[in-house]
């Protein structure tokens, strides 16, 4: 997916919007099992997934706990670094060697207090962000582990095919043992 197609599945802006966001992105190329964002870090950099898959998870006392994945389109960043400017609480891991978009922040925000266009173009991306948030809150709290496997088969299929199980199991919070048995009841 290229530059031009995920700004405009973010929000649609003028070609003239785009083009001083595209100015900023810079294309690179990071290899499998990279940490791109660490926790406690204030990140200056969001990415956009252009290749590959990636992964969400914070660290526990019972081992890592993968609550996001993310794939080409995507948005990775860290929220509380990307709107307040502080530390983050998440890793976020490349499962795949992954090409991306980085832009700094800093020089993003310049643009949104110059272009009304781009400024409205940051709102949405934010409202989406939170929406996803809100999203894996809700299902998290209200279904069982085989309604968020059977909305995850549904919505992200190619992610069985790219995402270890074992990553699987953590974002469902389950073992790898439930896990199985969901799946052979299919």
């Amino acid at each position: 997916m290229n530059i031009n197609q995920i700004i405009d599945n973010i929000y649609p802006i003028s070609e003239e919007a785009k083009e001083k966001i595209r100015e900023l992105a810079t294309e690179i190329i990071a290899p499998k099992n990279t940490i791109i964002i660490k926790a406690d870090n204030v990140e200056k950099y969001i990415y956009f997934i252009k290749k590959g898959v990636v992964r969400a998870y914070s660290r526990h006392k019972k081992g890592d706990i993968t609550f996001w994945f993310g794939e080409e389109g995507e948005a990775i960043l860290s929220l509380k670094s990307y709107v307040e400017g502080k530390r983050g609480y998440e890793n976020i891991e490349l499962l795949e060697n992954c090409t991306l978009y980085q832009i700094e922040i800093n020089e993003l925000r310049q643009l949104f207090e110059t272009d009304i266009n781009i400024t409205n173009w940051g709102r949405k991306f934010a409202e989406k962000e939170l929406l996803k948030i809100e999203h894996r809150v809700i299902s998290r709290e209200l279904l069982s582990a085989k309604q968020r496997y059977d909305e995850l088969v549904k919505m992200r299929p190619g992610l069985l095919k790219r995402v270890p199980l074992k990553y699987i199991a953590s974002y469902l919070g389950i073992t790898q043992v439930s896990l199985s048995r969901i799946r052979k009841e299919k």
